[in-house]
C-alpha cells in the first residue's frame, strides 16, 4: 500500500484521534485554533478540548484580507497570491502555537481549518439564471500541510453546496451530533460577522432540527466602530452602544432589505450586510451621531435575531450562545430582554467553550469524515466534508 495512504488508513482506525480545528470568521479578528482529541464517531462522538487559542491578525493581514473579502470585482492577480499567502499564514500560526503549547506536530493526527471566506453567493442573492448556490473560501490547505507535515482536510463547504445547500450554516450538522437533550428544546445561537442558529427539539427527534442565518451579528456594528473609533476593532462588551439611544426608524429601514422578505432557511454573508447597506438604507451615515448609530446597529442585530427565534423555535427553549457576539453583554442582555420565554446561557455551560465552538464543530467534520459514516440530519443522505492534502 502507498505509504500515505497507510499512514491514513492507520489514522481511521486509531481509538482516538487528535485535531485541530481552524475557525477565521467575516469578522476576522484572529485565528481560532482548537486542539481537540476525538473517540468514535456518529453518534458516539466523544471529544475533549485539549487547548484553545486565538492569535490575532495583525492590522497589516487584515487590511490585506480585506481588499478581497466580499468584493464583487477582484483583481485575480491579487486573489491568487492572497489565497496561497494565507494558507501559508495559517501554516505558520499553527506552528507557533503548538510551540507555545508544549505540543509537537507528530502528535497531531490532522488538521481541520475552515480557510477565510471570501464570497460567499447563495442563489437567493445572486439570482442568475443557470448558476448554482456557490461560496469560495481561500486558504489552500495543501500549503498547511506541506509546511506543518500534518494531514490536513479543508473546503468544507463546498460538498455541502454540491448536495443542494448553500454551504451554510454548517453548524447544525455538530449541534445535531452533539447536543440533543430529552429534557429541554435547545437553540444554538452563533454571533459572529453574520448570526444563525441551529434549533434542536427535544426528545431526539431528528426531524425537526432546523438551522439558518439570520441576518448580521457584529460585522455593521464593527464596521461603524473602525470608522468613527479607528483604534478600536470593535464595541467592547457593548460600553459605546449602552451610551446611545436607539432609532427605531432607522431599524425598520434596514429591514426592508429583500433579505428579510427571503423564508428561512437562508444564508447570508458580507457581501449584503457593508458600508454599501449603510448607505442605501441610512445615507450619510458617517455624520450621525456615533453612539446612536451603533446603538440602533447593536439592536438591530437583536430584533432580527429575535424575530427569526420567535418565528421558527418553540418557547420555552433554552437559547446557547457562542461567537464573538457571545462576549458583548450588550447584546446578550438585549436578546434576553426581548426573547422573555426563552432562557438564554453561553455555550460553556455545555462544556463548550463560547469563542472555541465553531473551530471545535469543523474539527468534529474531520473527525468524521476520517473515522465515520458521514453527517446527517433530517434525513438527509450522509455528507462527509472536506478536501483532503497530504503532507510529503
Amino acid at each position: 500500500m502507498n505509504l500515505i495512504f497507510e499512514k491514513l488508513y492507520q489514522i481511521t482506525q486509531k481509538e482516538s484521534r487528535i485535531i485541530l480545528g481552524l475557525m477565521s470568521g467575516t469578522s476576522l479578528d484572529g485565528l481560532d485554533l482548537a486542539l481537540c482529541q476525538f473517540s468514535g464517531s456518529g453518534k458516539n462522538t466523544r471529544f475533549q478540548l485539549l487547548h484553545f487559542k486565538t492569535k490575532s491578525y495583525s492590522l497589516e493581514e487584515q487590511q490585506i484580507l480585506r481588499t478581497i473579502l466580499s468584493q464583487s470585482e477582484v483583481n485575480l492577480e491579487k486573489l491568487t497570491l492572497i489565497n496561497a499567502w494565507f494558507g501559508r499564514l495559517t501554516a505558520k500560526i499553527i506552528l507557533e502555537t503548538l510551540q507555545e503549547w508544549g505540543i509537537s506536530t507528530e502528535t497531531i493526527d490532522a488538521i481541520a481549518s475552515h480557510g477565510q471566506t471570501i464570497f460567499h453567493a447563495p442563489k437567493s442573492q445572486h439570482q442568475q439564471e443557470g448558476f448554482p448556490n456557490a461560496t469560495l473560501q481561500i486558504g489552500d490547505g495543501d500549503h498547511i500541510a506541506q509546511l506543518t507535515g500534518i494531514l490536513t482536510l479543508n473546503d468544507f463547504r463546498q460538498k455541502h453546496i454540491a448536495i443542494g445547500g448553500e454551504g451554510a450554516p454548517l453548524v447544525v450538522y455538530g449541534d445535531a451530533l452533539l447536543f440533543f437533550s430529552d429534557t429541554e428544546n435547545r437553540v444554538f445561537l452563533n454571533i459572529g460577522g453574520i448570526s444563525n442558529f441551529t434549533f434542536l427539539p427535544k426528545g431526539q427527534n431528528t426531524s425537526g432540527i432546523w438551522a439558518s442565518d439570520t441576518g448580521p451579528g457584529n460585522t455593521l456594528i464593527d464596521l461603524a466602530v473602525r470608522h468613527f473609533y479607528p483604534d478600536k476593532k470593535f464595541d467592547v462588551n457593548g460600553e459605546i452602544a449602552q451610551s446611545g439611544t436607539v432609532n427605531q426608524n432607522w431599524i425598520q429601514n434596514w429591514k426592508q432589505h429583500p433579505f428579510f422578505q427571503h423564508g428561512f432557511p437562508k444564508s447570508t454573508g458580507l457581501e449584503v450586510f457593508n458600508a454599501d447597506f449603510l448607505e442605501k438604507y441610512t445615507p450619510n451615515w458617517q455624520n450621525e451621531n456615533p453612539e446612536n448609530l451603533i446603538a440602533s446597529l447593536s439592536h438591530f442585530t437583536v430584533e432580527t435575531i429575535a424575530e427569526a427565534i420567535e418565528s421558527e423555535t418553540p418557547s420555552p427553549s433554552k437559547i446557547y450562545i457562542s461567537g464573538g457576539g457571545s462576549q458583548n453583554g450588550y447584546l446578550v442582555n438585549s436578546l434576553q430582554k426581548r426573547l422573555k420565554n426563552y432562557f438564554i446561557a453561553l455555550s460553556d455551560e455545555l462544556g463548550i467553550h463560547s469563542d472555541a465552538k465553531e473551530a471545535i464543530l469543523f474539527a468534529l467534520f474531520a473527525n468524521e469524515t476520517l473515522a465515520g459514516e458521514g453527517l446527517t440530519f433530517n434525513g438527509l443522505p450522509p455528507v462527509r466534508m472536506g478536501k483532503l492534502s497530504f503532507p510529503d
